[in-house]
């Protein structure tokens, strides 16, 4: 068994409540300290609903808690006002994504994450996605290498920089599959640049392989597909429910439902329990995170030369949260 790890939450939003709350409650070797929000009674209700020891009412209160390690989940556009504290006071972090909203800042957090010889991971839990992860393995497994990723994520509905906060999962997985990306070609279509319509991207890699990002904001529905190709083989995450890898002479595969052996969550099928679980445990071993600030950064900065590529709002400003 392992030693229990104490686990302090800043933010209780949206992504904290679906996602981050439900695993930390439920891993047994793990245990939340301390939760600050920007409004405490949020604090004081995540504390009764998922078992924490304190709700804070201020950061020098949360510091002050006994903790291994934090979970960082405030708005973007205040990250750098708790990540640099949070390092300083001796504690790993991991931290959602993006790491902030201008590739400047990206930078020196990510700088100040690998001086500081802590743990610090962004979380791009689509890396961790079983679907995804099952897929790339196909590849690996073979000892082939993919040359063309064709990755779509699109959704019925705009948001304020829809490509910044939702296609970066994929710009991140085109990276994970591909490597560093040496040219840029990117469209988009919009009214006002903030909530655009459409965004694609082909991406040329230094290995030679190509990347194309799909990113309709005007889609019938949800649609996260992921085509791997190379080398006879073809894998293809599908709405992240299943994966198939297809041979010339046959097809293997999965499908994730609740009723595979009643384990199969959302949260797990978008790769929130697996990508906790690894902060956790690189945490334990001092194991650099595969997905960490550094790593991150390399995917905030092919980000913003798609953005400028396509005409869209960049990292070089800070935006604000909204329009």
């Amino acid at each position: 068994m392992n030693k229990q790890l104490k686990v302090g939450v800043i933010g209780t939003g949206q992504i904290a409540q679906i996602a981050h709350f439900p695993v930390l409650a439920a891993l047994p070797d793990v245990k939340i300290s301390a939760i600050l929000s920007g409004h405490y009674e949020n604090a004081q209700m995540a504390k009764e609903q998922y078992g924490a020891e304190k709700a804070c009412r201020t950061l020098d209160e949360f510091l002050s808690t006994e903790m291994d390690c934090a979970v960082l989940l405030t708005p973007k556009t205040v990250r750098k006002a708790y990540l640099p504290p949070l390092i300083a006071n001796g504690l790993d972090v991991l931290c959602e994504k993006p790491l902030s909203t201008t590739l400047a800042e990206c930078e020196y957090l990510a700088d100040l994450s690998a001086k500081s010889g802590k743990i610090v991971m962004v979380a791009f839990n689509r890396r961790f996605a079983p679907a995804n992860r099952k897929s790339i393995e196909a590849f690996h497994v073979s000892g082939k290498q993919p040359h063309m990723v064709i990755a779509n994520k699109s959704r019925e509905f705009k948001e304020y920089r829809g490509t910044l906060e939702n296609a970066i999962h994929m710009v991140d997985l085109l990276r994970y599959y591909l490597g560093e990306c040496d040219y840029v070609e990117a469209r988009a279509k919009f009214t006002d640049p903030f909530f655009e319509d459409l965004c694609t991207a082909h991406l040329g890699f230094e290995n030679g392989a190509t990347g194309l990002l799909a990113a309709s904001r005007e889609a019938g529905q949800w649609r996260e597909q992921v085509e791997i190709y190379g080398e006879n083989m073809t894998a293809v995450s599908d709405n992240l429910d299943s994966y198939k890898v297809i041979y010339p002479d046959r097809e293997e595969g999965q499908t994730f439902t609740p009723l595979n052996q009643g384990w199969c969550t959302v949260v797990n099928r978008l790769g929130f329990e697996d990508c906790i679980k690894h902060f956790f445990h690189c945490v334990r071993t001092r194991e650099t995170p595969l997905t960490s600030a550094e790593d991150a950064y390399k995917t905030h900065e092919l980000m913003d030369r798609i953005l400028k590529a396509a005409g869209l709002p960049d990292l070089s400003n800070d935006w604000g949260e909204s329009q």
